[in-house]
């Protein structure tokens, strides 16, 4: 991680690649599942949010490194859910 800036454009960026992502999937899939398409994107703009605050105030207490560490593992791991959610659209 070189800065904290550049983890939140990171953050940002990922966030709305996965919101496209759905936003294309929602419109060429043939189902019309609206409230769970909504239900995906209202995530993806939670997830974004909460990493963004989690980027600016860290836990007080805990070792900087391994606090980034936890928040990447975190963060990769709730993409990965999106995805597969957004793959089951």
């Amino acid at each position: 991680m070189a800065n904290k800036r550049q983890l939140k454009k990171i953050i940002n960026y990922i966030c709305s690649d996965l919101f496209s992502e759905c936003v294309a999937a929602s419109l060429y899939s043939g189902n019309k599942k609206v409230e769970e398409v909504n239900a995906i994107l209202a995530s993806i703009i939670i997830v974004q949010r909460n990493y963004i605050c989690r980027v600016s105030h860290p836990e007080p207490g805990m070792p900087p490194k391994k606090y980034y560490q936890d928040l990447k593992k975190r963060l990769n791991a709730q993409i990965l859910e999106i995805t597969d959610s957004i793959s089951n659209i």
